[in-house]
């Protein structure tokens, strides 16, 4: 029985780049053996087993068999003659399918070391086009590795399996999953550049896809389409560290562009309530966690009155508190403004300039939070009535604030 480091940690010791994920192959061992030295099973479709001291990952070495469409459609073989080199062979990219046996020697059968250094993803073999998650996974890794480029004959792979219908078989769960790692990583907007490239964006997100074309403002630039803008709020949110809904936020705010009149554009007059039906409906379609689907609707919504802020009056400045529940979900209301601060800067030479809506509103919310509402619930001998009253005296509030702003 022999056991070799793989994947991931191999890679990116070889990158210097920091991994706490050790998964390991096992060589010439039966699950027999493994439960014998104490290792706890934990693999459905094939035999993975935590080590009993370090909780990493332990697999048996397997091949794997095409049976199906999509990311279930396969059947395992996990046998003590499994060797490595098989092992390694179902891996999907050259740079992850490097070995590290307990000595140090590395075992790169597919030469990913002469592809780390090149800064190039390339798909080991053909068993890499039976699997449509793999294009998810490389335009992930793109995210990650932003100075990386996909193989030619890798890039036409992906695009024979989208023009073939595999990503067609891809279950929302899975899609997601990786688009949220994607959205996470340093420049997600790689991401949804190497799937635009090889045609799987229109299949996967058709929200965001019709989004390249569509002319912005011009005092954006009128090189930038509203794509383009879309990737560049993208990869604000990532570049200020923000969290997953704002990402996501980012992502899906302007949808409603793509469905803006031609004789409009390119302002966009009404595009927020399409922006939120297209949202809604992408979330939909991908189970969307809720936090990332509520604060994209809101996004949707409520961004431009945002960006506004300075212009609105007292009433609908509260109108706007109260839409978004931002008095009782300040840490949500907070992610918009992030959102917001994303949207503002991702433009053409706006990285740097000062965005005052955020701190304007803030200091808003405190005011109408300084109201107490118990109080004026209290005397309000019509019980109908104390919505309306509580919203007046918030108008008030803010109006004394606004007043006091403007001396």
């Amino acid at each position: 029985m022999q056991t070799y480091l793989v994947g991931g940690a191999v890679r990116d010791e070889l990158l210097g780049r920091p991994n706490a994920d050790h998964d390991y192959v096992v060589v010439g061992a039966t699950p027999e053996a493994m439960l014998a030295q104490g290792f706890r099973p934990v693999g459905k479709d094939f035999p993975v087993f935590l080590h009993p001291q370090t909780q990493d990952e332990y697999a048996l070495a397997r091949t794997e068999r095409k049976t199906g469409h999509g990311y279930h459609g396969f059947s395992f073989h996990a046998a003590p003659d499994v060797t490595l080199e098989e092992d390694l062979a179902r891996r999907d990219l050259t740079i992850n399918a490097m070995a590290k046996a307990a000595d140090g020697t590395l075992i790169d059968p597919f030469h990913g070391q002469r592809d780390l250094s090149a800064k190039v993803l390339r798909h080991v073999g053909p068993a890499f086009g039976e699997d449509p998650v793999r294009i998810l996974r490389i335009a992930r890794f793109a995210s990650r590795f932003s100075d990386f480029s996909v193989a030619p004959e890798t890039l036409a792979l992906m695009c024979d399996m989208v023009v073939g219908g595999e990503v067609d078989h891809l279950v929302a769960e899975r899609v997601w999953q990786e688009l949220a790692k994607g959205l996470m990583e340093s420049r997600p907007s790689r991401m949804f550049e190497v799937l635009r490239d090889c045609g799987a964006l229109a299949r996967l997100l058709p929200e965001v896809d019709a989004l390249f074309g569509i002319p912005q403002r011009a005092d954006y630039h009128p090189e930038i389409d509203t794509g383009i803008h879309t990737m560049m709020v993208l990869d604000q949110s990532a570049k200020r560290n923000f969290a997953l809904p704002v990402r996501f936020s980012a992502l899906t705010h302007d949808l409603g562009k793509a469905e803006t009149p031609a004789d409009i554009l390119p302002r966009h007059i009404g595009h927020e309530e399409r922006s939120v039906r297209l949202s809604d409906r992408l979330c939909d379609r991908l189970r969307i966690p809720n936090d990332c689907r509520d604060l994209a609707l809101l996004m949707a919504r409520y961004h431009g009155n945002i960006h506004r802020s300075a212009d609105l009056k007292a009433s609908t400045i509260v109108t706007l508190f109260e839409k978004t529940d931002a008095l009782r979900r300040p840490e949500r209301f907070r992610q918009l403004l992030d959102a917001c601060l994303c949207d503002y800067t991702g433009r053409l030479g706006w990285e740097n300039r000062p965005y005052d809506s955020p701190a304007y509103l803030l200091a808003a919310l405190a005011t109408v939070n300084a109201v107490e509402a118990g109080k004026i619930a209290g005397t309000c001998t019509d019980k109908a009535k104390i919505p309306e009253r509580i919203h007046a005296a918030r108008v008030r509030a803010v109006k004394q604030l606004l007043n006091e702003a403007g001396e």
